[in-house]
């Protein structure tokens, strides 16, 4: 891939908290396609999900906690700026025009989202401002629910990593990533039942969410 301009990818959340099932899969896929880098974008106000229990500042410092000292991850908290619900598309369309037409882009999405998809905000553009970067899912079917979305899915799919560096956006590649349970919701349960959390979120998120008493009422 030397002639080709490296493939940015971009992963957005709540992230509250940041855990495992957002930084494993996102470093599994990274190894099987040659990303070097990945920016992980905090939603502010998210359109389809209840909004996020810890602040904007918490947040951000719960992400910067998880990343420190790992070069692959770096922080963007340009939705937090916005007092609007987060629409991914107007971001990587402004990340588009900031990098220009050439510089390749994923987004990172669960196959979750990849499943309700035509429920975003002008789904129909995503493609043409970026890659689909598709992270597996526990529990997820892995077609489309109707054929009309099936045979969209199937003529964006590539399995040719080397093509996601190549061309600027339009593709979709399924990843082989391992299967996560972790999620949040079930992390802020745990917490407000006292229960453990060790081996779903890093050591210093957790000293963080202690010192904060974060989930915990």
């Amino acid at each position: 891939m030397s002639d080709a301009i490296p493939l940015h990818a971009l992963l957005g959340g709540t992230f509250d908290p940041i855990h495992f099932g957002h930084l494993r899969p996102a470093q599994a896929l990274a190894q099987q396609i040659n990303l070097q880098q990945i920016t992980l974008l905090p939603n502010n106000m998210p359109p389809h999900r209840p909004q996020p229990e810890a602040s904007a500042a918490q947040r951000v410092a719960m992400v910067e906690l998880a990343i420190a000292g790992n070069p692959l991850f770096q922080l963007d908290t340009r939705e937090l700026q916005r007092q609007t619900p987060s629409y991914t598309i107007e971001t990587l369309e402004a990340l588009r025009q900031e990098r220009g037409n050439a510089q390749p882009l994923g987004f990172i999405i669960g196959q979750d989202s990849l499943l309700t998809l035509h429920h975003w905000y002008r789904w129909q553009d995503l493609l043409s401002v970026c890659h689909l970067l598709v992270c597996k899912r526990p529990g997820y079917p892995q077609k489309m629910d109707t054929p009309q979305r099936q045979r969209w899915l199937d003529a964006h799919l590539t399995t040719d990593a080397t093509l996601l560096h190549r061309q600027p956006a339009g593709l979709i590649w399924l990843a082989e990533t391992p299967l996560v349970t972790t999620s949040a919701t079930d992390i802020r349960q745990r917490r407000r039942q006292g229960q453990p959390c060790d081996d779903l979120l890093p050591a210093a998120v957790i000293a963080y969410l202690d010192r904060h008493g974060l989930y915990r009422g």
